[in-house]
């Protein structure tokens, strides 16, 4: 591993090799001390390139390597002609004299010199297609600022517009206009419409799962129809956490169509508390979407079974630390935190709040759903079984 030497610039394979250590979920501490420089210059540098992984881009076969331009630096110095340097390297003569002739001549031609000017000179600087395309970039526009993934702008763009090919953009082109300072096609307040308003690209971080309780059923023994979530009536819930922890908010997510119910937890998230609402919450569901729930050990499903007897649903419960099993509801987790953050009060927000929040989250595309809405398809999934 290359280590820095002195107190200059960082030198490109230096820039390329931290930035593959914090792709890989090392810290910054860790590959400063890997690369031989501060925490602080890690910092820029991701500033800089927005925490995006670097483009490799394929070199031409029939451009000249640096071991080449050494070789015929080496040849200037022994007087050599052209055409032997030339055969030594498998190149055509003519090749060999434009590269010196380019690059100062025989007594100025330099082999580090003429590779940075080929460098420079290989790059085709050019307008971001956002850049270049007023409708395209209010599109995406207002897609972020209805708190729509990139990913999902870019297949509803295509579904909604398929013989318009000017109206195509990639996920990952947005997120460079978001994320590296240098393109900007997209103001980058822009960001905090993102799922984590983050600026830069970050490594993802799991979180363990908890506790244990008595007379659970497990997951195990939970229907296999649920696994394939072909039919509709299958939920996964979790609570997320406020402020210190002292307040908390309920999400159930019904697993085949990722449709969301929101619980709000006003006074408490006790056993007692989570089972009211939770029978509230779920009051109106016909019996068929009432299938099943899965829960983490958590002590606020203490209750499950008189939730159970109330609302006629079972209650399956993960394995410990397990976060997988409930894939859907922790990814929704994820995305509900834009919304409620660890830093807020969560009792304080109102019923008419959390309900458009409900509806702000049914209603955008998803990948998993063939681009179609979590409302779409469970509304349909309704008509359905009527």
């Amino acid at each position: 591993m290359r280590r820095r030497e002195a107190r200059g610039a960082l030198s490109p394979a230096m820039r390329l090799e931290i930035r593959e250590l914090i792709a890989a979920g090392q810290t910054h501490a860790e590959v400063a001390a890997a690369i031989g420089c501060s925490t602080k210059t890690i910092q820029r540098l991701l500033r800089i390139t927005g925490g995006l992984p670097p483009r490799h881009q394929a070199r031409a076969a029939r451009s000249l390597r640096i071991d080449e331009r050494e070789e015929i630096s080496r040849g200037l110095e022994a007087d050599q002609s052209f055409r032997a340097i030339a055969q030594r390297l498998g190149r055509a003569p003519s090749t060999v004299s434009r590269e010196v002739r380019a690059n100062g001549g025989r007594h100025r031609y330099r082999a580090w010199a003429a590779t940075v000017r080929a460098r420079a000179e290989a790059k085709r600087p050019r307008a971001t297609k956002l850049a270049g395309n007023d409708r395209l970039r209010r599109l995406v526009e207002a897609g972020l600022r209805r708190r729509w993934s990139p990913q999902q702008i870019s297949h509803r763009l295509r579904r909604d517009h398929p013989d318009d090919a000017s109206l195509r953009v990639s996920h990952e082109t947005i997120y460079r206009a978001l994320y590296v300072p240098c393109r900007t096609a997209l103001p980058d307040e822009l960001t905090v419409y993102l799922r984590r308003g983050q600026r830069r690209r970050r490594p993802p971080r799991h979180r363990p799962g908890e506790g244990r309780l008595a007379h659970m059923v497990s997951i195990a023994d939970r229907p296999s129809e649920a696994d394939s979530r072909e039919v509709p009536g299958h939920w996964e819930g979790d609570l997320i956490m406020g402020k210190e922890g002292r307040s908390a908010m309920g999400a159930l997510v019904e697993r085949s169509t990722r449709y969301l119910l929101l619980v709000r937890l006003p006074n408490g998230r006790t056993a007692g508390e989570v089972r009211a609402a939770l029978t509230r919450r779920t009051h109106g569901l016909r019996q068929a979407k009432l299938r099943s729930l899965t829960w983490d050990q958590g002590k606020e499903m203490a209750e499950h079974l008189q939730l159970t007897a109330e609302t006629g649903i079972p209650v399956y419960f993960c394995n410990p630390r397990s976060p997988w099993q409930r894939a859907t509801v922790e990814n929704t987790n994820g995305l509900l935190r834009q919304y409620f953050p660890r830093t807020r009060d969560l009792s304080a927000f109102s019923e008419d709040e959390v309900r458009r929040v409900e509806q702000e989250l049914n209603h955008p595309p998803r990948r998993i759903l063939n681009w179609q809405t979590p409302a779409e398809r469970f509304h349909a999934g309704v008509a359905t079984t009527a």
